[in-house]
């Protein structure tokens, strides 16, 4: 006689293993069981990845789009220079954002409700210094979306020892605080994007793991697709759960020094000319490499990016090099410049620092002659403090300290003259 009490006993959760006494409820299947609280922890589950999807609409349309004028005249406050670069940038992310929202102005029936706005990523080019990164940053600023930077140098193609090309999307997700809703109108900025050429111009028969495969595996990226994302970084394994992120909305910023690509240019605009050409009457012939001279997609491919990626990144935007003059106005006049985070700090200490106008010239020439761009400045500034930095906070006198050419010239302030214009001051 079959003894189905003693049997009910027995039952256990296939997923948690508790008896059916343990629980409120088992349910029975026919070849496994599941317990109450097993269901409500699988329908918790499925409610938050549901949960970023429902919130998308409203964080959508709740998205600030600034008009491009505003973009520009915030870029201003913050990048000295490059106007033509500003006004590209602030029209390509004014209709990148405002093709989010276009649902919201066309209705069904209407001739333009069908019609899909492609996206539009930017490549910024320009020497090292010239506010390439500064520029993605304060964009993000503007649009309060998450922001990210990735160094293209470190990817590698999937397989291969470095990075994943869709690892550089969780440090977005990082960026919106797990968000996954809100990371997907963010914006990435990919760095050193031109290290990641071809070596050449012909297709190579041996793997180019951090070049031209890191290439191809960014076009899907780029161009808008779901990626499954490793939570905790590193490589994907199959017995990982995955963050879903779709980046079709995601605006990609990718920037570069792209050095030699001048060359490449010149000796394209340059082609076709016969017998001897005078090479000043020739340089009058150019425009400078800057914010006039856009390159052709023949001469990225020459330089060594593929022509899939080229058509993927249609806006394109080239920054000059920094002039002296630029670089004087760098260290004074933006919001944040680098003569006010000093001045800053030393106001932290009671001490009020101020430049005097030859010394500021001579940080820009000094800088300008390197060749470093506005990261040059940094780098000076920080050695010319030292001293004073390391004796203000011992000696704790206030007072005032001013910068003159002549400390400019030996690079340092003189500990001994600090301390001599201090404890006059106090």
């Amino acid at each position: 006689m079959r003894k189905t009490g003693s049997q009910d006993n027995r039952r256990v959760c296939s997923f948690c293993g508790k008896r059916q006494q343990e629980v409120s409820r088992l349910i029975a299947g026919p070849d496994v069981n599941i317990c109450d609280e097993c269901i409500h922890l699988c329908n918790g589950l499925l409610v938050q990845e549901s949960a970023p999807t429902a919130q998308k609409p409203a964080i959508v349309h709740n998205l600030k789009v600034p008009k491009p004028h505003e973009i520009f005249d915030v870029l201003n406050q913050y990048v000295i220079g490059h106007s033509e670069t500003k006004k590209v940038l602030a029209v390509a992310v004014h209709n990148h954002y405002k093709r989010l929202r276009q649902s919201m102005h066309f209705q069904q029936g209407d001739p333009l409700f069908d019609v899909e706005i492609e996206k539009s990523n930017i490549l910024l080019m320009g020497p090292t210094g010239s506010g390439k990164t500064l520029l993605a940053k304060t964009l993000a600023k503007v649009l309060d979306v998450p922001f990210t930077i990735a160094d293209a140098t470190s990817l590698t193609e999937a397989g291969y020892v470095g990075e994943d090309v869709e690892n550089i999307l969780l440090s977005l997700i990082q960026a919106a605080e797990g968000d996954i809703a809100r990371a997907e109108t963010g914006i990435i900025y990919i760095d050193e994007i031109d290290k990641i050429g071809r070596k050449t111009e012909n297709v190579s028969i041996t793997r180019d793991v951090s070049g031209e495969g890191v290439q191809q595996a960014l076009l899907k990226i780029l161009e808008g697709s779901v990626c499954r994302v490793p939570p905790g970084g590193g490589r994907k394994h199959p017995q990982q759960e995955y963050i879903k992120i779709n980046t079709t909305n995601i605006l990609f910023i990718c920037g570069g020094a792209f050095v030699g690509l001048k060359e490449l240019i010149q000796r394209r605009v340059g082609r076709g000319v016969l017998g001897f050409v005078d090479q000043e009457a020739r340089k009058g012939t150019l425009r400078p490499f800057g914010g006039e001279m856009h390159p052709e997609p023949e001469d990225l491919v020459r330089y060594g990016m593929i022509p899939e990626l080229i058509g993927r990144i249609p806006v394109v935007a080239s920054l000059a090099e920094l002039s002296e003059d630029d670089l004087v106005r760098i260290l004074v006049e933006p919001r944040n410049s680098l003569v006010s985070q000093y001045q800053k700090l030393m106001a932290m200490e009671g001490i009020e620092l101020s430049f005097t106008d030859t010394a500021l010239r001579e940080l820009a020439k000094l800088a300008h002659k390197r060749g470093t761009g506005a990261r040059g400045l940094r780098a000076m500034v920080e050695r010319l403090m030292l001293e004073v930095m390391f004796e203000a906070p011992r000696r704790n006198t206030g007072g005032t300290i001013r910068i003159t050419k002549a400390m400019v010239d030996q690079q340092r302030v003189d500990p001994d003259s600090v301390t001599v214009e201090l404890k006059a001051a106090s």
